[in-house]
């Protein structure tokens, strides 16, 4: 499929970003350009990092370019996981973390109705397209999206009052699985980020109730602290069980964390 195809089973009434035609390369994108990315055994994905044999890049001080700017570079051109990534089509390497944790957890069942939030670039709906055939997907994202095969894109702020009837029209019922990947722009000041990418992942939490069939799932980034008491009392409550993961593709050093909870027992949002 090429990336100007819409796919086959986009849901009638979606948006799908159509990309300018790009000369060359760009640094960053996949390197193999393909409709199912990874490798033919879906369970042997997670392992491409792992096996690789990364070739090591030197990057050369640029002019323009902070010292810290280079080393960001120098680490990220020099990741196995991006390596990866690039090597076998997938848009980010944030895609690992997903196949990682859905082999733990079991959570991409083939025609299950996933919704992707803030799915820009991709990846984790590539993820979800190649584990759960027959899916109905959907990503919402403010920034446009290529399309994805077996994917659906709104361009759009899912707390926008009319973006959960869009999903449950697009879907044509509610979800099984809400997904986020989301985190907003950190400051360095570990406090602020933390509170930040809470609020974020409360609102998508109080969607996803909105949204989840009965015996769905939720996965969400936070940050290390993990879920705030608060959050953690709802999510307890309106699912059976949840956890707090930190899967190998996540960098060491990184204090992000992922909250699992699965199981919805489908209680309403609190008035």
């Amino acid at each position: 499929m090429t990336a100007n195809t819409p796919p086959d089973n986009k849901p009638e009434g979606a948006t799908t970003t159509t990309p300018a035609t790009r000369q060359g390369r760009v640094p960053g994108r996949p390197l193999r350009a393909s409709g199912t990315p990874g490798v033919r055994d879906s369970r042997a994905d997670d392992a491409a990092a792992r096996t690789l044999r990364p070739k090591t890049v030197r990057v050369k001080k640029a002019r323009g370019k902070t010292n810290a700017q280079v080393r960001w570079l120098q680490r990220q051109l020099n990741d196995p996981y991006v390596q990866a990534a690039r090597l076998q089509g997938w848009r980010s390497r944030a895609a690992f973390k997903l196949l990682e944790m859905d082999d733990k957890y079991g959570l991409l069942k083939p025609g299950m109705k996933v919704v992707d939030l803030g799915a820009a670039p991709g990846g984790w709906a590539q993820v979800a397209a190649k584990r759960a055939p027959g899916a109905r997907i959907v990503g919402v994202d403010l920034l446009p999206v290529e399309p994805v095969e077996g994917a659906s894109f709104i361009e759009g702020d899912f707390m926008d009052d009319t973006m959960p009837a869009q999903l449950e029209a697009l879907l044509d019922g509610k979800a099984d699985l809400v997904m986020s990947d989301m985190a907003p722009n950190t400051t360095g000041h570990p406090g602020t980020d933390h509170i930040r990418i809470m609020g974020l992942t409360e609102n998508a939490l109080h969607f996803a109730r909105d949204i989840t069939a009965p015996g769905g799932a939720f996965i969400a980034k936070v940050f290390q602290g993990g879920a705030e008491k608060t959050m953690l009392d709802q999510l307890k409550r309106d699912y059976a069980t949840v956890r707090h993961v930190k899967p190998p593709a996540s960098r060491k050093e990184s204090r992000e964390l992922y909250v699992v909870a699965t199981g919805f027992r489908g209680q309403p949002n609190p008035s």
